[in-house]
């Protein structure tokens, strides 16, 4: 791993992971078209219809879209989880998250579980402008109404 990729992944100065193009061209052609990305920058939005920091988008409300959404990875992780869960109960919304799967954490089983769907990536994602993949693997979890009887897992491949 270079340098720069480390200071990155193991530094508390970011918890931004931008989403690979081809990974979120994908998810749109399976679950979208999206209609707002919930967690972004002026630099790495996906959708026109975009929050980011300072539109505080964990007060919004995100009714009625289909919402593509790569979390800050940070503490507040759990957070943004809640949200797109509660978001996802909405009539007429879908979130789809992208997130480390880390099935050992509390909000993994509080609210991952009750997701529609969960898709463990297959390998490590590249994100941003790095040259290695991260160092934790990834799941994209959708949360919509549906009639629960458990989410449907599944593989993903990556691009």
């Amino acid at each position: 791993m270079d340098k720069n990729t480390t200071q990155l992944m193991f530094s508390s100065k970011s918890n931004d992971w931008a989403t690979p193009q081809s990974f979120f061209d994908k998810l749109n052609g399976i679950f979208g078209p999206f209609t707002l990305d919930a967690a972004a920058s002026a630099d790495n939005y996906k959708v026109a219809n975009y929050y980011t920091e300072a539109d505080d988008s964990l007060s919004q409300d995100w009714s009625g879209n289909r919402v593509f959404l790569n979390p800050p990875y940070g503490r507040a992780l759990k957070d943004w989880i809640r949200k797109g869960y509660e978001e996802g109960q909405k009539d007429d919304t879908t979130v789809v998250m992208l997130i480390p799967a880390r099935t050992d954490t509390q909000y993994w089983h509080d609210y991952v579980m009750k997701a529609d769907e969960i898709r463990f990536v297959r390998g490590r994602i590249k994100f941003g402008d790095g040259t290695n993949s991260a160092p934790f693997p990834s799941a994209v979890v959708v949360f919509r109404q549906s009639s629960f009887n458990g989410p449907r897992i599944t593989g993903m491949e990556r691009p």
